[in-house]
C-alpha cells in the first residue's frame, strides 16, 4: 500500500489504550511517519493545545473522557484548537448527535466500529484540504471587505432584480449623505433625478438580458441634500449573498467637468484676443501709419485735407482704444475664470 510521506502531526485524545493502539496502527498503515501525540484526558490535551508554539495538523477526538465528554468536550476542544481540523471518533452511532456535532464546527464524525485505515486517512486528508479552502475563502472575503469598505471612492452592490442596495461602503455614505440604514432601505433609482429614471430602467432591462462584464457611463446622481452631481459609473456583475447583483464604483466628476469648462472658456477668450490682435487692431493702426506717411511726404497739404486726415486719426485712435479695452476685458475674464478653479 502506498503511504503518504507528509509528516502529519496528529493529536489523538483517547482514554482507551486498545482503541489508541488500533488508531495508531491505522495511521502507520497509510502515513509513512505520522507524528502522533497521545492524551488520555481533556486536561492533558489542553496543555498541548494552549502551548503557543505547538501546532497540529489534525485532532482525533474520542467523546467519552474521564474528565469531560459529549457536547461540552467538543465545545472545549474547538475553543482551543487554533483552527486545527477535528475528527470525532466515537462508538456512538446516533445519527442525530453526529449531525449536531458537525453543526458545532467539527470536520467529520467517524464510528469506531466502521473505521478502516483508508477511511481514516481519507477523512484526515479531506478535512485538512477542506479547512485550507475554507480559510482561503475567508481570507478572500476579508480582502474583498477591506477593498470595498476602505476604498476612497464610493462603492455599492445592488440586487439586479429588485434594484435594492445590498451593501454600501463608507465613502458612499460620506459622499451622498445617507447613513447605512437609509441606503439599505433604498433602491438605486432613489439617488437619480426623476427625469432620468425611465432611461435607467430601460438600461437595467438590457443589463438583465446581457449582464455585461463591464459597464461604463456618466449619469446624474442626487445627494440627500438635493444636490445633483455628475458621476462616472463603473459596474461589474457579481453574485452576492446568492443573488445576481452588480458592484458599482462611482467617481464624482462634477468639479472636473467644471474645471474643463473653465479651461475651454479661457481658451476661447484667448483665441478671440489673438484674432482681435491679428485682424482688428491692424486696421486702425495701418490707417494711422498711412496718414503719418502722407504728412511726411506732402508738407504743403491744404488745411482742409489736413483737418480731414486729423479726423481719421482721431477716429482710428478711438477705435484702437476700444479694441485695447476689449482685449483687456477678455484677458481679465480668462484670468479670473481660471483662478476661481
Amino acid at each position: 500500500m502506498h503511504r503518504d510521506a507528509f509528516p502529519y502531526k496528529i493529536l489523538v485524545i483517547e482514554d482507551n489504550m486498545g482503541d489508541f493502539i488500533l488508531i495508531n496502527d491505522y495511521l502507520i498503515d497509510t502515513i509513512r511517519e505520522p507524528q502522533v501525540v497521545h492524551c488520555q484526558t481533556f486536561k492533558q490535551a489542553q496543555v498541548f493545545l494552549l502551548e503557543p508554539e505547538v501546532k497540529f495538523d489534525m485532532i482525533l477526538l474520542d467523546l467519552s473522557l474521564p474528565d469531560k465528554n459529549g457536547q461540552s468536550l467538543i465545545e472545549s476542544v474547538l475553543a482551543i484548537s487554533k483552527d486545527t481540523p477535528v475528527i470525532i471518533l466515537s462508538g456512538n452511532s446516533d445519527i442525530s448527535f453526529s449531525v449536531k456535532s458537525i453543526s458545532f464546527g467539527v470536520d467529520d464524525y467517524l464510528i469506531k466500529d466502521d473505521l478502516r485505515p483508508t477511511t481514516l486517512y481519507k477523512s484526515i486528508v479531506y478535512c485538512i484540504e477542506r479547512r485550507k479552502k475554507r480559510q482561503e475563502l475567508l481570507e478572500s472575503e476579508q480582502r474583498y471587505n477591506e477593498l470595498f469598505d476602505l476604498s476612497p471612492q464610493p462603492m455599492w452592490v445592488f440586487d439586479l432584480e429588485t434594484l435594492e442596495f445590498m451593501d454600501v461602503n463608507l465613502a458612499a455614505i460620506k459622499h451622498y449623505g445617507y447613513n447605512r440604514s437609509e441606503f439599505l432601505s433604498m433602491k438605486i433609482f432613489d439617488i437619480r433625478p426623476a427625469e432620468e429614471i425611465p432611461a435607467l430602467l430601460e438600461d437595467l432591462n438590457q443589463i438583465r438580458l446581457v449582464n455585461p462584464y463591464f459597464g461604463l457611463g456618466v449619469f446624474k446622481h442626487l445627494k440627500k441634500n438635493g444636490e445633483i452631481i455628475l458621476v462616472e459609473i463603473l459596474a461589474n456583475p457579481i453574485t452576492y449573498k446568492g443573488r445576481k447583483a452588480r458592484i458599482v464604483l462611482a467617481n464624482d466628476i462634477t468639479e472636473k467637468l467644471k474645471y474643463v469648462e473653465s479651461i475651454e472658456l479661457q481658451n476661447k477668450n484667448l483665441s478671440e484676443i489673438a484674432w482681435i490682435q491679428s485682424h482688428l487692431v491692424r486696421a486702425p493702426l495701418a490707417r494711422i501709419m498711412g496718414i503719418i506717411q502722407m504728412f511726411e511726404h506732402n508738407k504743403s497739404m491744404p488745411e482742409i485735407e489736413k483737418q480731414m486726415f486729423f479726423e481719421h486719426i482721431i477716429t482710428s485712435a478711438n477705435e484702437l482704444d476700444e479694441l485695447i479695452m476689449e482685449i483687456s476685458q477678455k484677458a481679465y475674464l480668462a484670468k479670473t475664470s481660471f483662478e476661481k478653479e
